[in-house]
């Protein structure tokens, strides 16, 4: 018994297949009225909430401690540090009246929040021993996006978190940097079955205002890259903007060293939809599930339907009893519209309970992401779904991590880029000199492969530049991007 898959098929119409299950599973709703916002239903706020959990436990977990800066940031603030400001002034939203009055002084919807964070910290940083200080906060920020907007994966307003630490020494931000590289593994890959490119930004594609940028970005089902995080060295750029001094123990006043680390929480749910889902909906790993284990009923007629759902219910009590987000849904719906409601939301387990059933003692467990059914005890049930959730996430990661590895090309030359670009490799790396113009020229080339960046211990030594024959600088990353 089962359903017809619904949707087109998601590498070939990725755009249809993708409002489909946004539309479908009840997770989005992009009728609000003004373009680039959009309105999260409850099932998606639910799979939300859990991501953030996930990054908040991470984060504190290393002395991190949540905090609340306000949304709006005065002009003056936000012009103070230049290169900041020249990254961020075209997509800034402005407030200029409150109620019948016109403001004295523009104040910015957050584009990101460097310039309403760090005034507060020159007033709470005053000794060595104020540091470290490593503050994050779970909001949304406002950029006006002028490019094609699309739920979840290129907005106006989208859900992150971020965090702002301040230290003594490059070497301590240098270690927090490489330890927000870990806390994103830890998550989006080992917990949501993400796979990421964990790449350094080239100097001409830094975060406006930093010393150093790392980004990750992931491969979606059309060949494009999605960057779902940055973590970023700010050196001690901000804190001579803002005066972020501190007395060391020599009794000298020095700047403290920063670094931000940015976590599109919109952006990775886009990417769990996309990467696990198939032609039936989403597949959803089993800790982020809203709903975790259904029940399903299928009655007969001549059954008594009594019987039937007393033993469905012996059923959800055991799993709840374990502490699973079970659903037992004896609604009037018939088994296959239950089907396909349950499919479509990417549920990782459904327990199935006819007469047959219930005269063995046993159920029939479906698993989502390998739509495949095995008969067992009920008494084994429990044991049945703890075992095979860890199964659905490697399975899924794994899957996720062959594609992304079969998607990445070596080329050491513009013919050889170029085959691989007719050929429809959706990642490849070359030997790159680090300059902007060669960069454009590969744009151009290629018809929009942009410089992603590079992984810092990836051997360039002896590779020239496949642009312009200069020696390279290191083996940089070229995709079409969001």
């Amino acid at each position: 018994m089962g359903v017809e898959p619904s949707l087109p098929d998601k590498h070939t119409k990725m755009g249809e297949w993708y409002d489909g299950v946004l539309e479908r599973a009840e997770l989005v709703d992009n009728r609000y009225g003004v373009k680039g916002f959009v309105v999260y239903r409850p099932y998606a706020m639910m799979i939300v909430k859990r991501i953030y959990e996930m990054f908040e436990r991470e984060l504190e977990a290393r002395g991190h401690k949540p905090a609340l800066f306000p949304l709006v940031i005065p002009e003056r603030m936000l012009r103070k540090e230049a290169e900041h400001i020249k990254g961020f002034e075209g997509q800034v939203f402005w407030v200029t009246k409150a109620g019948h009055d016109d403001l004295e002084e523009k104040l910015a919807l957050r584009p990101t929040s460097e310039t309403a964070i760090y005034p507060i910290y020159s007033l709470w940083i005053k000794s060595y021993k104020d540091l470290p200080l490593k503050i994050y906060q779970s909001v949304s920020v406002y950029r006006y996006e002028t490019k094609m907007t699309r739920p979840l994966l290129r907005g106006r307003e989208f859900l992150w978190i971020e965090t702002h630490d301040a230290f003594r020494s490059e070497e301590e931000a240098m270690e927090q940097v490489r330890e927000d590289a870990e806390v994103f593994r830890r998550v989006v890959l080992e917990r949501l079955g993400i796979p990421f490119l964990h790449l350094r930004r080239e100097e001409y594609d830094k975060f406006p205002g930093a010393e150093k940028s790392y980004a990750f970005d992931c491969l979606l089902p059309d060949g494009r890259v999605l960057q779902i995080g940055t973590t970023h060295y700010l050196g001690t750029k901000f804190s001579r903007v803002f005066e972020i001094v501190y007395q060391d123990v020599d009794g000298e006043n020095k700047y403290a060293h920063q670094t931000c680390f940015g976590i599109g929480i919109s952006r990775i749910l886009a990417a769990l939809i996309l990467l696990h889902g198939d032609e039936f909906g989403l597949v959803l790993p089993f800790e982020i599930a809203p709903i975790q284990v259904v029940i399903v009923p299928i009655p007969r007629k001549g059954f008594d339907t009594g019987r039937l759902l007393e033993y469905a219910r012996r059923a959800r009590d055991m799993l709840a009893e374990r502490g699973y987000r079970v659903v037992l849904d004896d609604s009037e719906k018939s088994p296959g519209e239950k089907f396909y409601y349950y499919d479509m939301r990417g549920v990782p387990f459904r327990v199935e309970v006819g007469p047959r059933e219930v005269e063995s003692e046993t159920v029939t467990v479906f698993r989502r992401d390998t739509r495949s059914r095995k008969t067992v005890p009920l008494g084994e049930l429990c044991s049945l779904i703890e075992r095979e959730a860890g199964e659905i996430l490697r399975s899924l990661r794994e899957r996720a991590e062959a594609r992304l590895r079969d998607s990445v090309a070596y080329a050491e030359s513009m013919g050889e880029l170029l085959r691989y670009v007719s050929e429809g490799k959706s990642v490849i790396k070359v030997p790159f000199c680090g300059s902007e113009g060669c960069a454009e020229e590969l744009r151009t080339e290629t018809a929009g492969y942009e410089t992603r960046g590079y992984v810092e211990d990836e051997d360039a030594s002896g590779k020239l530049c496949v642009v312009c024959g200069r020696r390279a600088r290191h083996i940089t990353y070229l995709a079409r991007a969001y």
